[in-house]
């Protein structure tokens, strides 16, 4: 044979193995929608064991939490300050079982969500009372071992009006005020509290004798703790009977059921938003985001 016959050509293709498609004519690589699904799916369980055990978004519904939460704040609650409980999962579908791994007691003044005993919604309140305290309420005034809890003079909060904070005079009777310029203000009343360990945090005293106002005196039994909102007289928690028509919280609450501690506001809407996106931007309280929700500490 020639040498020519055995030299390539540089413009013929190099051939082919027998039964081999040549790459211009390889199909297009299959979508595995089998490997899709199992991807979604460990998505899913990661949020949810975020949410679970690390910390969640929460989303404040009513007014009991006022003057520091206002309807449409958003916030991070985490999970792990007092370790883990059968309420800790995002959905609340396993049954009761006693005791918290890794539990540690919360510390008066904390911000906490609690799930009242035989239901699945979660409330945001304060811890007042811990296990062994002897805790009255006298005249709006609380009582911790035989002794008041400090409060400061009377003073007032003005929240803005908006479809979020209507400053319902059903609710706040003469508190809706307007100023010249035409912005709408709820001024509220307002006395600071300040428990035994320092810290301290503003409550909404509307009216001397609301409901809970006068309760107890009870002794907080071991690994309980007893619940308050800070809109006083606006508010179902731990003075109040479980179910209709108060919605409380049945007295002292077992530990099992606080889910976690509220930490910061993320962000806050007035409302006022549309299914049109161009309005959500401008539905924003602004000076919300970032706010701390642990109480004050009184320097030592």
């Amino acid at each position: 044979m020639a040498a020519e016959d055995l030299a390539l050509d540089a413009n013929q293709p190099i051939a082919e193995e027998a039964g081999t498609e040549p790459p211009s004519k390889a199909g297009k690589p299959r979508t595995s929608w089998w490997d899709e699904a199992k991807g979604i799916v460990w998505l899913v369980l990661a949020v949810l064991g975020f949410h679970s055990f690390i910390a969640k978004p929460f989303y404040i519904p009513s007014e009991s939490m006022l003057p520091g939460l206002l309807v449409g704040d958003r916030l991070v609650v985490t999970k792990y300050p007092y370790g883990w409980s059968f309420v800790s999962p995002t959905f609340h579908l396993l049954p009761f079982f006693h005791g918290r791994l890794f539990g540690r007691m919360p510390e008066r003044g904390d911000v906490v969500i609690v799930t009242p005993p035989g239901t699945k919604t979660d409330y945001i309140k304060r811890i007042i009372g811990l296990p062994g305290d002897r805790l009255q309420v006298r005249g709006g005034v609380v009582f911790l071992n035989g002794v008041a809890i400090k409060r400061g003079p009377l003073h007032e909060a003005r929240i803005p009006v908006d479809p979020n904070a209507t400053c319902d005079p059903g609710q706040y009777p003469g508190a809706l005020e307007t100023d010249k310029d035409g912005t709408s203000f709820c001024r509220l009343p307002l006395v600071t509290e300040t428990l035994p360990n320092g810290r301290s945090y503003e409550t909404v005293d509307l009216q001397p004798d609301s409901p809970g106002d006068n309760y107890g005196p009870i002794t907080i039994p071991d690994k309980h703790v007893f619940l308050m909102g800070d809109n006083r007289d606006r508010s179902s928690d731990s003075r109040f009977r479980l179910g209709e028509p108060d919605l409380g919280l049945g007295g002292p609450v077992p530990w099992e059921y606080v889910g976690g501690r509220a930490e910061f506001i993320t962000f806050s809407l007035d409302g006022a938003a549309t299914w049109n996106p161009l309005t959500w931007w401008g539905s924003l309280r602004s000076g919300r985001a970032g706010t701390s929700l642990h109480p004050r500490e009184e320097k030592k």
